[in-house]
């Protein structure tokens, strides 16, 4: 299937993460540093029913927790059911699975927390744009649908710490693939991006010397690198993954050079949203995921759903 993910088209779309400028004299160097301390990968060896296509052997996956600053174990006692609000088709993080039961990685890891904090879980699935007004009026007690944190939607909901992030990559046909990226190596290359995205205004403010080529959609973005119309691709690398490992792309193409995360473009992460001032379900869904990721199976759920990592 294919996912519906950042919608490149748009600035900052309310609508999923789905996702301002930077001085001209910052180094890419710099960003990566930046990177490495606010986001720790680790590098796992991919061990999912369905091994990966393109990209077999060790994987990326996020981590956003330092063992060295193990959170204290909140009071649960307050926390006798947790109502889920989720999103009703974003693939693979949210759609209706086959027994018309909610599925997806993110209703995975609300059943992984409640297990964790041992409480009565229920989720609910509803369109996209009725999640913060349905939380607000007490339909929902939690929103893990993907949904990005913002200063806009921090005015209306709390969010829980990061639990995924949606980076930017390069991507290449095979037989041109980097495995690092600077702004001197793209000098004359021809770089197709979504225009008008925030991929588009990252790459003119630092990769001054590449020539942008704009396309109106994912679609037209991606044939033309496997036309070899441009010699990369720059955009969400979540969707890109999907692509890559997908039959679309024809065993065109691969990642070149790693992921880019800076907050001033691509967001501050993915969060699980609750009602402004419940900091015991905040506080216990932080101690929760923490324990998911201690224990191991947050790398086991992430390997499931995604085969090609986007880190």
């Amino acid at each position: 299937m294919q996912p519906q993910m950042v919608n490149s088209s748009n600035q900052i779309p309310l609508k999923k993460c789905r996702a301002t400028a930077l001085t001209l004299k910052l180094t890419l160097g710099l960003l990566l540093g930046a990177w490495m301390s606010l986001f720790s990968v680790t590098v796992v060896s991919a061990q999912t029913s369905t091994p990966a296509v393109n990209q077999p052997g060790p994987q990326a996956v996020p981590g956003f927790w330092d063992p060295r600053r193990r959170p204290d174990r909140p009071d649960l006692s307050r926390i006798t059911v947790i109502r889920f609000l989720t999103e009703t088709d974003y693939p693979p993080f949210n759609f209706t699975g086959p027994d018309g039961n909610p599925a997806g990685f993110n209703v995975d890891l609300a059943r992984l927390l409640c297990e964790e904090i041992k409480v009565t879980c229920t989720v609910q699935m509803r369109r996209f744009e009725t999640l913060l007004d349905a939380i607000s009026s007490n339909r929902g007690d939690a929103i893990i649908a993907s949904m990005a944190v913002t200063p806009q939607i921090r005015a209306r909901v709390d969010f829980t710490d990061p639990y995924y992030r949606a980076p930017a990559r390069f991507v290449a046909r095979k037989n041109a693939v980097m495995p690092e990226i600077r702004p001197e190596y793209l000098e004359g290359k021809r770089v197709g991006v979504i225009a008008g995205s925030t991929h588009e205004a990252y790459l003119k403010a630092m990769f001054t010397d590449a020539v942008l080529v704009p396309f109106p959609s994912d679609d037209a973005l991606r044939q033309a690198l496997k036309r070899s119309e441009v010699d990369f691709i720059f955009g969400d690398a979540i969707s890109f993954a999907f692509w890559i490992n997908g039959s679309d792309s024809a065993d065109c193409c691969a990642f070149s050079g790693g992921p880019f995360i800076e907050s001033r473009f691509f967001g501050e992460g993915i969060g699980i949203a609750v009602r402004k001032g419940n900091d015991t379900l905040r506080q216990a869904l932080n101690w929760a995921l923490f324990r998911v990721w201690e224990k191991g199976r947050y790398t086991d759920l992430w390997l499931r759903y995604f085969s090609v990592s986007p880190f």
